[in-house]
């Protein structure tokens, strides 16, 4: 009778998660069948059944062929540099979080939450409609210097590809960072306050609560965060770079996943693009569980 109640519930419970298993298996395995484009020599708008076979044709000209090698070198640079950085100040949501914590006027803690989460919620093109009312040759800023008579010829910020690697993490984190901050800012309530309360009666400014007990309760978040992001170190996306290219900075800004989408869109490139794109999920895969071997190996845990 027991074993019976167990099953009925356990029966019960599978169905609360299936509608989200479906949703799991539709978004992100069923695409996985685009991958057989990779061994065809795809040209729309004949369809795949009436494509030649290659094999791995596309997958040895990415490497035989000088020009696309060169090409993908280009790619992989900028996107590691992009992810380079993205990994190297990954400690500022937490330390931001902790700022925010501090605040003890909740109206303006608020206020400040507010503010720092809601460009999350703005889309891409939004924030390059932002950027360009602002940095524009005839933006705000460039008229205020010229009023100023700082600069005799209006900057070019966004015609540039120069700091262009810097320029998208400052938008990244502004877009970001307040979002990123609530993991930290949950974790932090979770505290035990007890712990807060006898630092303060032994004596500790605020200063030495912030660095002897918040932020080492936070630091296990933060690797499990870090280690989650080297296992994404390709994947940047592609919707913020998209909106910033231009013939100017196109090199410097074109990341992997812009890349396979303008050999796509841009030349008709379906297939090698496909290609690319196995190759980056299937080196993604290897640092996730590299990632986790590190993790059970420093931590005595893994995150999957």
């Amino acid at each position: 009778m027991f074993k019976n109640r167990k099953k009925r519930r356990a029966f019960r419970e599978f169905l609360l998660i299936l509608p989200f298993v479906l949703l799991v298996a539709i978004f992100a395995y069923y695409p996985l069948y685009g991958w057989a484009y990779a061994f065809f020599d795809y040209k729309p708008p004949k369809p795949l059944s009436q494509s030649t076979f290659v094999g791995f044709k596309w997958f040895t000209s990415i490497v035989s062929n000088k020009v696309k090698s060169q090409e993908i070198l280009r790619v992989l640079k900028n996107t590691f540099a992009m992810s380079g950085l993205s990994l190297l100040f990954s400690w500022f949501p937490m330390i931001f979080a902790v700022f925010l914590n501090e605040i003890k006027c909740v109206p303006f803690k608020k206020f400040v939450q507010t503010v720092t989460t809601l460009p999350n919620f703005i889309s891409w093109v939004l924030v390059y409609s932002i950027s360009y009312s602002i940095f524009c040759s005839t933006g705000a800023v460039n008229s205020v210097l010229m009023d100023m008579g700082l600069i005799n010829k209006p900057i070019m910020f966004l015609q540039s590809g120069e700091h262009i690697w810097f320029k998208m993490w400052l938008w990244l984190t502004w877009k970001n960072a307040g979002w990123a901050a609530i993991m930290y800012l949950a974790a932090i309530s979770g505290i035990d306050e007890q712990l807060t309360d006898a630092a303060r009666v032994d004596g500790a400014s605020r200063w030495q609560v912030i660095w002897h007990i918040t932020v080492p309760s936070l630091l296990p978040t933060y690797f499990v965060l870090v280690m989650i992001n080297l296992a994404n170190f390709l994947s940047n996306g592609m919707e913020q770079y998209y909106v910033f290219s231009n013939a100017f900075n196109k090199s410097t800004i074109e990341v992997l996943d812009l890349y396979v989408y303008n050999m796509a869109m841009g030349s008709g490139g379906y297939s090698i693009s496909t290609a690319v794109s196995m190759l980056k999920t299937v080196v993604s895969m290897v640092l996730l569980f590299t990632t986790n071997s590190i993790s059970k190996a420093v931590r005595g845990e893994g995150f999957i």
